[in-house]
């Protein structure tokens, strides 16, 4: 009888022990992408200028962080936005300079919004964004593809304006 009793719970056992595993994946990929964003926003705030080196070191630290995980899936952006000062808005901003990896890279002098207290007139802002789509290692119970986006916002440590590398890697 408790052959049978075990032969009736161990699938329903053996999903849910998948399902633990791969929920568990899940959020810590999800706590990784997080990261991600703050510290690429974090380091390229801490500069004066960024050099297409410095720029390519800032994507090569935020695949660290997102590693084991697949990093050619993570869609990572640098944009400096400035002060806009024909339309001397505090609510959004202009682009400055754009880098991009695994995607596209902001048009320069486009126009981006941003949250109400963060620019400040003839200031800068750091927008660090990461779009991650999660596929699960095991796919048991977590089927398809889960998107993961982020974007994260700090000021210039050092100057005003964080001046932008001649070209991007």
């Amino acid at each position: 009888m408790a052959a049978v009793e075990f032969a009736f719970l161990l699938p329903v056992m053996i999903t849910m022990f998948f399902g633990v595993v791969e929920v568990s994946m899940a959020i810590s990929c999800r706590t990784d992408v997080t990261n991600v964003a703050s510290t690429v926003a974090d380091l390229s705030a801490q500069a004066s200028s960024l050099s297409t080196s410095d720029v390519s070191n800032v994507f090569n630290a935020a695949s660290a962080i997102l590693y084991p995980y697949d990093t050619g899936a993570a869609k990572i952006t640098i944009t400096s936005i400035t002060y806009d000062t024909s339309t001397k808005s505090l609510t959004s901003g202009k682009v400055d300079w754009s880098c991009a990896k695994n995607g596209t890279a902001r048009s320069k002098n486009s126009t981006v919004s941003l949250p109400s207290g963060l620019m400040t007139a003839n200031g800068s802002v750091v927008m660090a964004e990461i779009n991650y789509s999660y596929s699960s290692p095991t796919t048991k119970v977590i089927t398809g593809p889960i998107s993961m986006a982020n974007t994260f916002y700090t000021k210039p440590r050092r100057v005003a304006q964080i001046t932008g590398p001649s070209a991007c890697p």
